[in-house]
């Protein structure tokens, strides 16, 4: 179902999408053996490649074909993407990623940290053949907020007193970021257009935050065969998100105090179960549903400049992927 959702969204761009794959290869290679060797596990266990996406689909909004600068674009925002994951999966100590082993589970730590440094490198040679301040501009910045994003996660998590605006702000830089940074270097490869690249940057925004908050439920609700990795991950990497946050809020200081308590130690597996029934009873779930579809009209009605297309429609697709997505 979901192979065939994105399948469903990519379909008007289905030819640039292989060639993109062959792009992505060849921007990735290297000539050390156990490089490419690892590089190919993950491509083989590739994920939804939804930014490389989301890039070529804004390219095209303006009638304009794909072109050298779009391939550049969307290689280089899915490789700061797969790099951000196996730095990710060291820091979180996680051993699934999409139903397999990740590559610190096979490979260990020390290669998993340098192959994502590799990658790193390879994004930005990939900027550097931009040779477009522009776009070196909105991959400079993203890069800066992906990190500031990954830290303040890490500051607050310790004491597990993320609030709200804490949490909107943080998947702001962590998540949405990137996906906005996606869609705008994608338009701004094909239009000068200010009006729509600032419309485009503002859709991938909420986009973006929609994205992590269907994450969020998935998190809570998930299974290792629905999303690929363990219910209450984020639990054990001492990760408070929004349904944790809002429970939280509801609790009088003596529960919360309490609760964060049982957060900071190791659930056994029968209470994961009981939490979730207390997220459930305190309105968590249903709040983060509504903020999905608060930010998810939001996105939607950035792209209301746009002329009709098959790509436009791939976009709202895309927005309703994610609402429906179970992984």
């Amino acid at each position: 179902m979901l192979d065939k959702s994105i399948s469903q969204i990519s379909k008007p761009i289905k030819e640039e999408l292989n060639k993109f794959d062959s792009f992505l290869r060849h921007s990735l290679d290297s000539k050390v053996k156990i490089i490419n060797t690892i590089i190919n596990y993950m491509i083989r266990h590739k994920g939804k490649k939804i930014r490389a996406i989301l890039c070529m689909l804004c390219a095209k909004l303006t009638g304009k074909e794909i072109n050298n600068l779009t391939y550049l674009s969307a290689s280089t925002v899915e490789i700061i993407h797969v790099a951000t994951l196996l730095h990710d999966d060291v820091v979180d100590d996680a051993y699934l990623r999409r139903g397999w082993p990740t590559i610190n589970k096979i490979w260990k730590n020390k290669l998993s940290i340098l192959v994502g440094d590799f990658m790193f490198s390879k994004s930005l040679l990939s900027i550097a053949k931009h040779n477009s301040m522009k776009s070196i501009n909105i991959l400079a910045n993203v890069s800066e907020r992906l990190s500031e994003g990954e830290i303040f996660q890490i500051e607050k998590a310790l004491s597990k007193q993320m609030d709200e605006k804490s949490y909107f702000k943080m998947i702001g830089d962590k998540t949405a970021s990137l996906i906005s940074a996606s869609c705008l270097l994608g338009l701004s490869s094909n239009t000068d257009d200010n009006k729509l690249k600032e419309s485009i940057e503002r859709f991938g925004e909420y986009f973006g935050i929609a994205y992590q908050l269907k994450d969020d439920i998935l998190d809570v609700i998930g299974n290792i065969d629905d999303s690929g990795k363990s219910s209450n991950l984020d639990i054990k990497k001492n990760m408070l998100t929004l349904p944790y946050i809002y429970m939280l809020s509801n609790l009088n200081d003596i529960q919360k105090k309490s609760l964060i308590l049982e957060l900071k130690g190791n659930i056994k597996k029968n209470e994961l179960s009981k939490l979730k029934n207390r997220i459930n009873e305190l309105g968590g779930m249903e709040y983060t549903y509504k903020k999905i579809e608060k930010y998810s009209e939001l996105a939607i009605g950035e792209l209301g400049d746009f002329p009709e297309s098959e790509y436009k429609n791939s976009l709202l697709s895309a927005v309703t992927f994610n609402r429906n997505r179970n992984r």
